[in-house]
């Protein structure tokens, strides 16, 4: 009698955890699209994808995206907090390390609760006792090895999640069809699985490397008159 096939245990936790539906606020989070929307530079689909395909090869994958596969090769706690406060400190824009640091305690608390291992414990006790800010790619990171998850998989789940997440948010914000919104998410494989490959190439000396112009619109946002998003 041949055997029942079965998936692999980890792709169940990768798709938990990369769940848009996972509480940790990415819906109230636009990382400066927002700044981008009250400009006009970004104003429908067209407009919208070219700015997320730019924010995922020119900034997501130097700053998240390595810190992830950083994290996730990290031999001790000790190198855990040091890229938790390298990250923490590359973050010029006020908002970003103040969402960074949310997203990060929601992304734990959920990883913890659901996926624990004695990393991610020591990982919660560093921030509850102040010694690290938090980061969500950290946290996903340890629940990732923990559950025995390929790096390249939990790299490529992540980065996807936090495009699904943003497109979530320019339905709403510009808005987009759901139909529009689903054609950007499919244009994004591509570009998703490229960013995974060129993060394999990177090293620590270009963590936290971002495109200046997304930077200045990220401060900026704290400025705005009217606002949907908190970064």
């Amino acid at each position: 009698m041949p055997s029942t096939p079965t998936s692999a245990p980890h792709l169940l936790t990768l798709l938990q955890l990369s769940d848009s539906a996972l509480p940790t606020g990415a819906f109230s989070h636009s990382f400066g699209m927002e700044s981008y929307l009250e400009s006009g530079q970004v104003h429908d689909e067209a407009s919208f994808a070219t700015w997320l395909r730019l924010f995922l090869s020119q900034a997501l994958a130097y700053t998240d995206g390595l810190l992830l596969r950083l994290a996730y090769e990290a031999p001790d706690q000790e190198r855990i907090a040091q890229l938790d406060a390298l990250i923490h400190a590359s973050a010029l824009p006020r908002q970003l390390r103040e969402a960074a640091t949310k997203m990060g305690a929601r992304m734990l608390a959920v990883a913890n609760s659901a996926f624990p291992t004695g990393d991610l414990a020591a990982y919660a006790q560093a921030v509850r006792s102040g010694q690290c800010a938090g980061h969500p790619a950290i946290a996903f990171a340890l629940g990732a090895r923990g559950a025995g998850a390929p790096l390249a998989d939990a790299l490529g789940s992540y980065l996807f999640s936090t495009v699904t997440s943003l497109t979530q948010n320019a339905i709403r914000a510009i808005p987009l069809g759901q139909d529009a919104g689903q054609r950007v998410i499919r244009a994004m494989h591509e570009p998703v699985a490229d960013a995974v490959a060129a993060i394999f190439t990177l090293e620590e000396m270009d963590l936290g490397a971002a495109a200046p112009g997304l930077e200045i619109a990220q401060m900026r946002h704290e400025h705005q008159r009217a606002r949907m998003f908190m970064s």
